[in-house]
């Protein structure tokens, strides 16, 4: 029988052998980054950067405005430094949620913190997740603050809840064509190279026929979604299952990341890697149309461990769009549900549950039909990419509206909205009102998507372009607007267009090119 001093010194070796194990992990985490330690930076406020910052301008409706400079306040009092002793190695953007950094969250808030990137380095964001990824490659979704430690939100059995979307690599390729910061490109690639080899072995079904890559509401970032309703989780908990299902948005969010590691490796001259990644994707999307295209209803959809097709019709039917899966052909059929009243086309487009669903809540309830701006963006963008510039505006606009509407009565931004009344949506119980005060990625719209989609300016640093889809004839523009070394101020009033730059670029302005000079050009339409 043991004694009481031998149990405590079980105790206490047990807990030694535990700090020693915890000690040497610290030591091998982060060893594909660059970046060791955190260099004290001072954080930038919000008044003093004011007039930095790009400067919209929209006469047709000029409250947009005042809605777009509140999600700026919002996101610079969300900047955060390392709190002393964290192994953290950078200031960060935060979600505002909770004492801990999110994966997802993170890639889109670097979408719209491109246009601030001369005030603050938003892309920095994606470092503390890099510095502590483990020598397999992994990265948890969510660490904590205060140590860096991978937080249990994030584990699960079998890490069944550890990887969100993997977006590193299209976040930072978005961010590249507004910096054209090759160097940073030569600091990541080994990261998320590593990254995705983890992905790889842990998250392809390598012995299903279709070879997807599995997720689940936790992990995928959609935590309350039917789509995991049945499913076998090792933990009892379904929305962090680990069958080997193939999932939509995962499989298309992986050919991204290969489409993009291909890109970067083309920059930095690494072709035969290029070459590679470019097979990769290839095949991949290949699997997705074989296996998840549905052509009775155009839609996407996740397939069993069987190879079948569920019938969950959900918001992530549209990452193939987004991800060049689609041919122009299957992106008409998406486009015409997306149009659907019975689907997509809610008074709020677009619900993250389809109306017709059998869980689908008009008030949100999270993901059973909330409205949520990371795949608003998404579908947006894939309707950029495949010429839908209209259809892309008018779901901007629609967004812009509704959260403006809830402004007035609410005095901020919301984590997500109803998509059948201007109310903030409900959280998973159905019954509690989501976080206010919310930017977060819920800054996409009142920034990025109004300058991008509604305004129509987009920016490229890395082809010197400016492509303008200008559609009011009332007075709008961007006056401010920083991408690579240009600046710029953009402004239309009726036919006429006023142009200021401190270099050479060219605009592309409905469909008509334009060499923009530096100093000052007004010519007419």
């Amino acid at each position: 029988m043991f004694s009481v001093k031998k149990i405590f010194a079980t105790a206490a070796a047990l807990l030694l052998i535990a700090s020693a194990i915890s000690a040497q992990e610290n030591k091998t985490r982060g060893s594909y980054f660059h970046k060791k330690r955190y260099i004290p930076a001072e954080l930038p406020l919000f008044q003093k950067s004011r007039t930095l910052l790009p400067r919209p301008i929209y006469d047709e409706n000029p409250q947009w405005v005042e809605l777009y400079w509140k999600a700026w306040e919002i996101a610079f009092s969300n900047l955060k430094q390392p709190p002393k002793g964290s192994p953290l190695v950078a200031n960060w953007i935060d979600e505002g949620l909770s004492p801990q950094i999110f994966q997802w969250d993170t890639h889109f808030m670097v979408m719209f913190g491109r246009y601030a990137a001369h005030i603050f380095p938003f892309i920095d964001s994606h470092d503390n997740f890099y510095a502590r990824q483990h020598e397999n490659g992994m990265i948890c979704r969510i660490l904590n603050e205060a140590d860096g430690a991978d937080h249990h939100w994030g584990l699960g059995a079998n890490h069944a809840r550890t990887i969100n979307p993997p977006l590193f690599s299209w976040a930072e390729m978005e961010y590249f064509r507004f910096t054209k910061d090759t160097a940073r490109l030569a600091q990541i690639i080994t990261p998320i190279e590593k990254y995705v080899d983890w992905v790889e072995k842990n998250r392809k079904a390598t012995n299903s026929e279709h070879k997807l890559y599995w997720s689940n509401g936790q992990a995928s970032g959609m935590d309350n979604t039917p789509r995991d309703i049945g499913r076998y989780a090792p933990d009892g908990d379904i929305h962090s299952s680990t069958d080997a299902m193939g999932w939509v948005d995962m499989s298309s969010q992986i050919k991204m990341c290969y489409d993009n590691l291909a890109e970067i490796c083309d920059i930095l001259g690494k072709k035969k890697d290029a070459k590679e990644y470019k097979k990769r994707a290839a095949s991949l999307a290949k699997r997705i149309n074989r296996y998840m295209w549905d052509k009775k209803s155009g839609l996407y959809y996740d397939v069993d461990t069987a190879s079948v097709r569920t019938q969950w019709v959900t918001i992530a039917t549209f990452w193939p769009m987004l991800a060049g899966v689609s041919s122009s052909k299957q992106t008409a059929r998406l486009v015409a549900a997306i149009k659907d009243d019975n689907l997509f086309w809610r008074p709020l487009p677009l619900p993250s549950l389809a109306a017709n669903q059998p869980c689908y809540d008009r008030r949100g309830r999270y993901w059973r039909g909330g409205v949520w701006a990371p795949t608003t963006y998404m579908t947006v963008k894939g309707l950029q990419r495949n010429g839908y510039e209209e259809l892309a505006t008018d779901i901007a606009k629609k967004n812009m509206a509704v959260m403006y509407k809830v402004y007035e009565t609410t005095g901020t931004i919301w984590e997500l909205y109803s998509p059948e009344m201007p109310i903030p949506a409900t959280d998973a119980t159905g019954v509690q009102t989501v976080k206010p005060d919310f930017v977060g990625w819920s800054g996409l719209i009142p920034i990025s998507m109004f300058i991008e989609n509604i305004i129509g300016i987009n920016a490229d640093a890395v082809t010197n372009k400016v492509v303008w889809h200008s559609r009011s004839e009332k007075r709008h523009g961007v006056e401010g607007l920083r991408f690579g070394d240009v600046v710029t101020s953009l402004v239309r009033s009726g036919n006429r267009v006023s142009v200021e730059s401190n270099k050479e670029y060219i605009l592309i302005l409905n469909n008509k090119k334009y060499r923009i000079l530096k100093g000052k050009q007004v010519f007419e339409l």
